[in-house]
C-alpha cells in the first residue's frame, strides 16, 4: 500500500474511514490483520463469490458524487448473488486513489456504503488500498445460499418462459441525457439521471430460487444478457408489446430524439433479472414477486430455432452485444 500526496495516509483511510464498515465482525481482525475468514454458522448453507469492478470514465466520471460511486460497485456485485440465488454475507473491497480524493469525497463515500450494508445485510470483510492516475473499485462480495440450490445460466428447456424483473433501458437513458444525445425536460431529464447514478439490483432471486432454472441479471443489456444465456443452443421468441417499459421511457421514446426501443433492449446497467423456468412453475413465481412488490412480465419463451426472434419487426443493425474491448 502507498501513501497518498495529499497527506491521506493508509492509516487514516483504514482507521477512520473503512473500520466502521465491518460491523466488528470478528472474521476481519478489526483490519488488524493481512487476511481474514469467513464463518457461515450453518452446515445446511455454501458460499457463493463474485468480483466486479468500475473504472473512471468508463463506469462513472470523475466528478460523480462519491454516493454514487458507491451505489455502482456494490449494485454490480449484489446483483450477481441475487441472481445466483443467494444472499449476501460480506466483501472485500480494493480502492485505487488518484490524488484529488480527498476526506470529504472518503466520508461520503464511506458513509453511503453503511447505508447500502444496512439495507442489504452484509459487512466489509477487507480489501486493499493503492495509488492510481484514475479512480478505480474492485470489490469482490461473498454470499451464502442453500446447499442444494444450483442455478445456472443456461440450463433449461424447449417451451420455457422468459420473464424480466422491473423494467429495462433507463439507466441508458439518463446517460444519453448526460452525453446530450437525448433531450427531454427538467423533470423528465432528473428522473433517468438518477436511474443512472443511483442503479438498485433486484433482490428477487432467493426467493424465487426453488422454481427457476435459469437466471442472469441484465447488466450488458437484455439481448446481449440473453443471448449469453442461450449460449447457441436455444432462440428466444419475444413479445416486443409485452417489454417492460415505463410511461416515462415511452415518452422518451416519443421525442425526436432518433432513440427507439431498439436501443433500450440492448442498454446495459438495468440490473434487472432475466428468468427462465417451467411453465408449470409460472404462477409461483409470479405470485411470489407479487408478494414482495417487485414488477415482473413474462415476455416469450424458449424455442429450437437459435437466436433472439421478435413477434413484430424491429431494425436488427443496433442489436450489438456490449463487450468491455469494443
Amino acid at each position: 500500500m502507498k501513501l497518498l500526496k495529499n497527506k491521506i495516509s493508509e492509516k487514516l483511510i483504514i482507521n477512520k474511514y473503512l473500520k466502521k464498515l465491518n460491523f466488528k465482525n470478528k472474521g476481519t481482525f478489526d483490519f488488524e490483520n493481512d487476511g481474514a475468514y469467513l464463518d457461515l454458522k450453518n452446515k445446511h448453507y455454501k458460499l457463493t463469490v463474485t468480483t466486479d469492478s468500475i473504472s473512471e470514465d468508463m463506469d462513472f466520471f470523475s466528478n460523480d458524487d462519491p454516493k454514487s460511486i458507491a451505489q455502482k460497485i456494490t449494485t454490480v456485485n449484489l446483483s450477481d448473488i441475487f441472481s445466483m440465488g443467494a444472499l449476501p454475507h460480506s466483501y472485500l473491497l480494493n480502492l485505487y486513489l488518484p490524488n484529488y480524493i480527498n476526506e470529504k469525497w472518503l466520508k461520503s463515500f464511506s458513509n453511503q456504503l453503511i447505508k447500502i450494508q444496512h439495507k442489504y445485510g452484509f459487512y466489509l470483510l477487507g480489501g486493499d488500498l493503492s495509488k492510481s492516475n484514475k479512480l478505480i473499485v474492485s470489490s469482490t462480495f461473498f454470499g451464502s445460499i442453500k446447499k442444494k440450490i444450483e442455478i445456472f445460466q443456461n440450463k433449461f428447456n424447449l417451451n420455457d418462459d422468459i420473464i424480466l424483473t422491473g423494467n429495462i433501458g433507463e439507466s441508458k437513458i439518463g446517460l444519453e441525457i448526460l452525453n446530450k444525445k437525448i433531450t427531454s425536460n427538467t423533470n423528465l431529464n432528473q428522473y433517468f439521471i438518477k436511474k443512472y447514478l443511483y442503479p438498485t439490483p433486484c433482490k428477487l432471486g432467493p426467493s424465487i430460487a426453488s422454481y427457476v432454472n435459469s437466471m442472469k441479471d441484465i447488466s450488458d443489456g437484455l439481448i446481449g444478457d440473453l443471448t449469453n444465456m442461450l449460449n447457441g443452443k436455444y432462440g428466444a421468441l419475444i413479445n416486443v408489446n409485452k417489454i417492460p417499459l415505463t410511461f416515462k421511457t415511452k415518452k422518451i421514446l416519443n421525442f425526436k430524439n432518433n432513440f427507439g426501443i431498439e436501443n433500450l433492449l440492448n442498454a446495459g446497467d438495468d440490473y434487472e433479472l432475466i428468468i427462465i423456468s417451467s411453465q408449470k412453475n409460472r404462477n409461483k413465481i409470479l405470485s411470489i414477486a407479487n408478494k414482495n412488490n417487485v414488477k415482473i412480465t413474462l415476455i416469450g419463451k424458449i424455442i429450437s430455432e437459435k437466436g433472439i426472434h421478435f413477434d413484430s419487426h424491429l431494425d436488427m443493425k443496433n442489436f450489438k452485444k456490449f463487450d468491455h474491448f469494443s
